[in-house]
């Protein structure tokens, strides 16, 4: 039956396969949830017509078979009281009967198969759904941990890299301070050399002054 087919393909899925193919996991998981959800309550319900026929099916044989048992001991009354004719045609109905039980019989046979295949399936279909209900949880909690671990990183990503960026415009800073330092060492110490060697010629020509002037002194 249609139902039982599709019962089937739900329990053959491989929802570690699904989960992989899927777009949106989470999304396809809570559909399976939905369709299992909606084949299980109508299997249910199958299940429930289907013992309630097989009830029914045993109900009418048990009633054929009374009324064979009933015509057969008519048709014992009928040899007691010589009435061949009478025991021939109670035989006929009590034949009759029977054959209607056999029927009924075969039929609840088949519908009791029927109903077992269909609690067996229900069965399935309620451990498959519980499955896919713990599968969908733990999927939930590890998008949900993904969510978070994601926007950690991330926090720390645009913190890492502001301080980078931060410690490399101060590195800049340092260097080009760096820099200018050394370009004026570089402009100033020839004028400082300068100045010490021009101190140094002007002493010597204060001297030379200074002695010149004590010669003269001296001579005179």
């Amino acid at each position: 039956m249609a139902l039982l087919e599709r019962v089937s393909t739900l329990l053959r899925a491989n929802l570690n396969d699904l989960v992989e193919k899927a777009e949106d996991p989470e999304r396809m998981l809570k559909q399976i949830v939905l369709d299992m959800e909606n084949q299980i309550m109508q299997v249910k319900t199958q299940v429930a017509v289907a013992v309630a026929d097989e009830h029914l099916l045993a109900k009418k044989r048990a009633e054929h078979e009374a009324e064979s048992a009933d015509w057969r001991r008519k048709a014992e009354l009928a040899v007691d009281k010589s009435r061949d004719d009478l025991a021939r045609a109670a035989l006929e109905r009590a034949l009759s009967h029977e054959q209607l039980v056999a029927g009924f019989a075969a039929q609840a046979e088949d519908q009791k198969h029927e109903a077992d295949n269909l609690r067996q399936a229900l069965r399935k279909l309620e451990q498959k759904l519980n499955e896919t209900r713990a599968h969908c949880e733990m999927l939930i909690a590890e998008h949900r941990r993904a969510k978070v671990v994601g926007r950690a990183t991330k926090a720390r990503q645009e913190v890492g890299t502001k301080q980078e960026n931060t410690l490399n415009r101060m590195k800049s800073r340092v260097h080009v301070k760096v820099a200018e330092n050394a370009a004026a060492s570089e402009v100033l110490t020839p004028e400082s050399l300068e100045d010490s060697f021009r101190a140094l010629e002007s002493s010597d020509k204060v001297e030379v002054l200074l002695n010149e002037i004590k010669s003269r002194r001296t001579a005179k």
